[in-house]
């Protein structure tokens, strides 16, 4: 019992670190190596882990997404700490509109032009910051989002991520600030009524006290009384 409700408690919690490791912005250094578009089968599998239609387009399950194709250099959570490691990664480039995530990316196009723009050719690397959302997947086929490119010069910068920081430093103003109104709520709404409610049902234990001990009285002298006429 005690590890389900240790599972249960944990749960949340990971739903939660699961949601905003997706949602919120990273930002990886690299190298852009090509651009293709792809025509993708999009199935119950993976549907939910791809944008919508680009912007005037009809949706479908099948559709052709464009892909940027880079290598990256790795880091850890959420982007905060780079490592010395590098691989490769492949970023698509869709439209993410007015729905979720709330990126409002309406420019996919102008944005495979850039990366076009940035590719490092030959003899001469061009290294970018490409800030995107989501995770890579290669069993289900699911790719990271790309929502940014910033040219840089060299995979030595260093990249604050001033969102995440004030995000996170955002949820935790709120989680003292909730925390500390429902304190006052309840010292001043719930824990009163739940004293009167603990006082009226003292008053009841008293009176069902009074009325067992009145009903024992009663079937007392009753007794005493049929004890009489078994005395004649």
């Amino acid at each position: 019992m005690k590890k389900t409700l240790l599972v249960l408690k944990i749960l949340p919690f990971l739903f939660v670190f699961g949601l905003l490791d997706y949602v919120l912005p990273q930002h990886d250094i690299a190298k852009i190596t090509s651009t293709t578009e792809i025509e993708q089968n999009l199935s119950w599998m993976n549907r939910l882990f791809y944008a919508q239609a680009d912007s005037g387009n009809v949706a479908s399950d099948k559709r052709y997404v464009r892909f940027i194709n880079a290598e990256r250099r790795k880091s850890w959570l959420f982007g905060f700490f780079p490592r010395d490691s590098y691989g490769v990664m492949v970023y698509r480039n869709e439209d993410t509109g007015w729905i979720w995530p709330p990126y409002f990316k309406f420019d996919t196009s102008d944005l495979q032009a850039e990366a076009d723009a940035a590719s490092s050719l030959t003899g001469e690397e061009q290294w970018v910051v490409i800030t995107h959302y989501g995770w890579r997947n290669k069993f289900f086929s699911i790719y990271p989002n790309v929502v940014g490119i910033r040219e840089i010069s060299g995979p030595d910068v260093t990249i604050i991520p001033w969102f995440n920081i004030f995000f996170f430093i955002f949820l935790a103003v709120a989680y003292f600030f909730i925390r500390a109104m429902w304190r006052q709520f309840r010292e001043r709404s719930v824990d009163p009524l739940l004293e009167d409610a603990g006082e009226v049902w003292d008053k009841v234990d008293d009176h069902a006290d009074a009325a067992s001990e009145k009903a024992r009285g009663i079937w007392g002298r009753f007794m005493a009384w049929l004890a009489t006429w078994r005395k004649k």
